[in-house]
């Protein structure tokens, strides 16, 4: 059974209440590419109300330190960003698996042999989406196709390339974050 599109995630929402601002016209593109994300996780496995949260908060801070430390060099401040949160929600005990999705995220290699570990299905989802569905990694391409059209681009993909770019242009000694992990 395929489970229902999740629409709507508090804590996302939460977030981008708290944040808003910092992601100006990029906010749309980003919310997209967190709800696709997301979804892709869970299409791959059942999960708890819990995995689902922790997936919700490595979402959102997933690629945050972009907007929210002005860097693209993000993975790291990203991962901060994300703990000083569950310290202040009081649920530090997330830390090291919530830090394993967003450092991992860009991994060109599994992450875990257990294919079905949140860091793994994270890792999968994030490249499902950065490939615009070329790479599967198994689920259905009709599943990739609904959670894109619920979820539209909205200039996510073309703001990667243009940040990228822009990262070559200015430190072309600095590999970008996906390829230093």
């Amino acid at each position: 059974m395929t489970p229902e599109l999740i629409q709507r995630h508090p804590r996302i929402e939460d977030l981008f209440d708290t944040y808003s601002e910092r992601f100006g016209r990029h906010q749309t593109a980003y919310r997209h590419h967190i709800y696709r994300v997301v979804n892709l996780v869970a299409s791959q496995r059942l999960l708890s109300e819990e995995e689902l949260d922790q997936v919700a908060i490595a979402g959102f801070f997933h690629d945050a330190g972009i907007w929210l430390a002005g860097t693209f060099d993000y993975l790291d401040p990203s991962a901060r960003l994300a703990a000083h949160y569950l310290e202040e929600q009081g649920l530090e005990a997330w830390g090291p698996l919530i830090e394993a999705m967003i450092l991992n995220h860009h991994k060109v290699t599994r992450y875990s042999s257990d294919s079905l570990s949140l860091a793994e299905m994270f890792r999968r989802a994030d490249w499902i989406d950065v490939s615009l569905g070329v790479l599967r990694f198994g689920l259905p391409a009709a599943r990739i196709r609904r959670i894109k059209e619920a979820f539209p681009n909205a200039g996510f993909h073309t703001l990667l390339l243009k940040l990228g770019g822009q990262q070559l242009l200015s430190q072309p000694w600095r590999p970008l974050p996906m390829l230093r992990r």
